[in-house]
């Protein structure tokens, strides 16, 4: 599968993305454990029951790695030269262990690269949905990607 070029994308194009993915224990614990973060809120059931959540919440970079990962086979495989960077990531609602998740992203912007004749920058929204529809992650996205091979 071959994700879009430069050239294919126009601002206000919105792609669903078909892979849906249910959030488990494991992707928290093993997660959370990967990158050293011990916040109990993630990994100690009996910290986070006294929350107000009353549960652990699913890691907030999980969410987030899990949101931009899916975007990448309908976007940049194959097209990306670079991420330029991500901004006003936010998360309006929590997510946990049994949330499935469903992802979109828009084409916001597409400008052409002012150094590299064969690229041009395409601003992604991308955004993440629980199983009722609330979003529950958002951020905005640069990235550099070659345009169609002549």
């Amino acid at each position: 599968m071959q994700g879009l070029y430069y050239d294919e994308l126009e601002v206000g194009r919105v792609i669903q993305h078909a892979i849906r993915r249910t959030a488990t224990d494991m992707d928290n614990m093993l997660f959370s454990c990967l990158t050293h973060n011990p916040q109990p809120l993630h990994i100690d059931h009996e910290a986070a029951a006294k929350t107000e959540f009353g549960k652990p919440l699913v890691n907030s970079v999980f969410t987030f790695g899990l949101m931009i990962g899916v975007s990448v086979n309908d976007t940049t495989l194959g097209t990306l030269v670079a991420n330029l960077g991500y901004d006003k990531l936010v998360f309006p609602k929590p997510v946990f262990v049994g949330d499935t998740l469903r992802s979109e992203s828009e084409c916001i912007d597409v400008r052409e690269s002012k150094s590299r004749p064969n690229a041009g920058i395409v601003t992604w929204a991308h955004r993440s949905f629980n199983q009722r529809g609330e979003l529950v992650c958002e951020c905005t996205r640069s990235a550099l990607l070659l345009k169609k091979p002549e």
